[in-house]
């Protein structure tokens, strides 16, 4: 898609009183490459917008009347000195509406009153442009129609890596504690100690034997070792 065809996709309301102005504005936004619907009151702008102007409040609006109707508006032009209502007033209206509140606006004006455009700009205007219009004017508007036109990107969320939890060292058997272990054959081997003791007890009781049994040899006494000569 070419820079052209994407310009001609956006659809600029363009606001004035003066049939002369609105002519030339008009005409620089289509040389631009955008599409334009103008119209001659602020009141008009907001039917085309979907709302209505305080004053026509108390009568109900006429869905067969060919000068109501809805729009989709990319960005809203205005002049700010019109009958009526101001391009002060309809910028309020629009910034004050929960579904317009986004469309940018831009204000024009042929006095440059310091006052007046720092409370434009204050209250939600995105340039103030001095008339006559030029075609430098023009360009400054594609960044805020692509800045609305873009959509937000999602940044990705990182997600926090689980700790790892550490499992608790576990403790050694102590050395004097016997330890089965199983063979295949069913069966049981005691381990170092276990089998160290047992020798141990097996020593001491072939020990006590031995003393036992000397203890009931019979000895012999001298008299009996004496040889008759």
């Amino acid at each position: 898609m070419t820079v052209v065809d994407a310009e001609s996709r956006f659809h600029v309301l363009a606001v004035d009183d003066s049939l002369i102005d609105r002519k030339l504005i008009e005409m620089q936004l289509r040389n631009s490459s955008y599409q334009v619907t103008t119209v001659d009151s602020g009141s008009k702008a907001l039917e085309l917008l979907g709302l209505r102007d305080e004053a026509d409040d108390a009568s109900p609006p006429s869905s067969s009347s060919p000068d109501h109707q809805e729009i989709d508006v990319n960005l809203i032009i205005t002049d700010y000195c019109m009958p009526g209502m101001t391009g002060y007033d309809l910028l309020k209206r629009v910034k004050g509406s929960s579904s317009l509140k986004d469309i940018p606006v831009v204000i024009m004006s042929s006095e440059n009153v310091p006052a007046r455009i720092n409370r434009c700009l204050e209250d939600g205007a995105e340039e103030f442009f001095l008339k006559p219009v030029k075609l430098a004017d023009m360009k400054k508007l594609k960044s805020h129609l692509l800045k609305r036109k873009s959509p937000t990107k999602c940044q990705p969320q990182i997600q926090p890596e689980p700790e790892q939890k550490l499992e608790p060292p576990q403790p050694a058997p102590e050395p004097e504690e016997a330890v089965a272990k199983s063979t295949a054959d069913g069966t049981t081997i005691s381990d170092y100690n276990g089998s160290s003791n047992k020798r141990k007890a097996a020593a001491m009781e072939q020990q006590e034997g031995l003393t036992s049994s000397e203890s009931t040899k019979p000895r012999l006494s001298n008299s009996s070792l004496a040889v008759e000569t």
